[in-house]
């Protein structure tokens, strides 16, 4: 697969990943906190199945010289 997600993308994605995911290991909300996962994980390998059905891309575009 292509990547699709952009620098500020994967972190604003990484960073709401682990938030959920800390919130959810502490008790603070439900169960529903590890979804987290997702954003996480999309955020780490930099693509996300929903912006490729949709047909988006947050990356930067590559010129060639």
């Amino acid at each position: 697969m292509k990547t699709n997600v952009g620098g500020i993308d994967k972190v604003l994605r990484i960073a709401v990943g682990i938030a959920l995911i800390a919130m959810a290991a502490l008790g603070m909300i439900g169960a529903w906190g590890w979804i987290g996962v997702v954003p996480l994980l999309t955020g780490i390998f930099g693509v996300c199945p929903a912006y490729t059905l949709l047909g988006m891309n947050t990356c930067p575009v590559k010129r060639n010289s």
